[in-house]
């Protein structure tokens, strides 16, 4: 386990249990004092009874941080850098501080507001995957038509090599996990509650199938209940992606939180376009309107803005035998099932063994590679 003997690491980590991720009272004195000097104090306040004055801090700061002991004192139980170890361990979890081994550079962007620590369950290398990735938000009550697009888009970075982040949520969330795990790709599901909380309950099989193929990161230390609070401060971790696209929202939607946290890192941020009667495609209507987002039509276009034209792997369709290139077992599956006069995507998924969403996403890959094409409601195929 990374900085394992690191005084500074272990502080870093007591802290993450101390203080919630949008405590910017606890962000400031770990900025000016540093973990482990920050971390001694609440120690020693606690075991003498006495409110001491925090070093090198002016007096307001003082008066700040004095105010908030008695929350983080009363989270030292729950604070002790070894049991979170510990903890970790037993949940097959990869725990990694700030800066240290294993940490991803990207969320360097977050300034003193990056998260003290990170616990990770997974295989995948969130260090390198965070930085040539893809952040996908949107409604969790999602149409058919925002899940279509979230698949596509979520199957050719999967064909490309990004890494392809969201929250784990229902909709939008899901339709982007289950699209790339379908592909073969590198999913990333970063949670608001602990690592060992798998969350929503109706995710949770999928959420168990990130954690064989690619990520499961929390912030939060295990045990810890997915909050409303943590959910909003969760985001900002998402929006340090490469880039965020929205593919679908309503006027009021933590979607757009998350576009708000990508802007604010300097982080493109794209939105895809709805019916103009589609209240789940108000918020990105207004994103849009407000100039805070790049139009997005099709998977290449959110691409680009996750990487510079030249900088992703482009997906061969043809083979060398000059045969069609599969990007997954499951668009060999449907392509497989598409009738001689064409097949609607029911169909389709009857005749593969696929459910509805593999289907959609399998289609949608084949579609960008050119394999497939979509003509008066039936898929067809086309000749390579």
């Amino acid at each position: 386990m990374s900085d394992g003997g690191d005084t500074e690491a272990s502080a870093l980590v007591a802290w993450s249990a101390l203080a919630e991720p949008d405590d910017p009272l606890a962000l400031g004195i770990v900025a000016a004092l540093g973990a482990t000097e920050a971390l001694a104090w609440v120690r020693s306040c606690a075991g003498s009874g006495v409110l001491l004055s925090p070093p090198a801090l002016d007096r307001e700061q003082r008066d700040a941080v004095v105010g908030a002991l008695p929350r983080w004192v009363a989270r030292l139980p729950e604070a002790d850098p070894r049991a979170l170890r510990e903890r970790a361990d037993l949940l097959g979890a990869r725990l990694v501080t700030r800066g240290g081994r294993g940490w991803p550079p990207a969320l360097d962007r977050l300034g003193a507001a990056a998260p003290f620590a990170l616990w990770i369950r997974g295989e995948l290398d969130p260090a390198a995957s965070w930085s040539r990735s893809i952040a996908l938000v949107g409604a969790r009550a999602a149409t058919a038509y925002g899940v279509h697009v979230a698949g596509a888009i979520a199957a050719e970075a999967a064909a490309r090599g990004i890494a392809v982040i969201s929250g784990g949520a229902y909709g939008i969330d899901a339709a982007a996990h289950r699209a790339t795990l379908a592909c073969g790709g590198a999913p990333i599901a970063v949670l608001a509650g602990g690592v060992d909380r798998l969350y929503p309950a109706g995710n949770m099989r999928m959420l168990e199938q990130v954690v064989v193929c690619g990520a499961v990161v929390s912030e939060q230390p295990p045990g810890r209940a997915p909050m409303r609070h943590r959910f909003l401060s969760r985001n900002r971790l998402i929006a340090a992606a490469s880039a965020t696209i929205v593919v679908e929202a309503a006027a009021r939607s933590g979607a757009l939180n998350t576009a708000r946290h990508a802007s604010e890192l300097a982080r493109p941020v794209g939105a895809v376009p709805g019916p103009v009667t589609s209240g789940a495609s108000a918020g990105c209507h207004g994103l849009i309107r407000a100039g805070a987002a790049v139009l997005v039509t099709g998977p290449g276009e959110a691409l680009e803005l996750a990487a510079p034209l030249g900088e992703v792997d482009e997906p061969a369709a043809i083979g060398s035998d000059g045969r069609p290139d599969f990007g997954s077992a499951q668009e060999r599956a449907a392509h497989a099932g598409i009738g001689a006069r064409g097949s609607t995507t029911d169909a389709i998924a009857r005749a593969a063994g696929l459910t509805g969403g593999q289907a959609q996403a399998a289609l949608g890959g084949l579609s960008l590679r050119g394999l497939v094409e979509l003509r008066d409601g039936r898929w067809h195929r086309l000749s390579p």
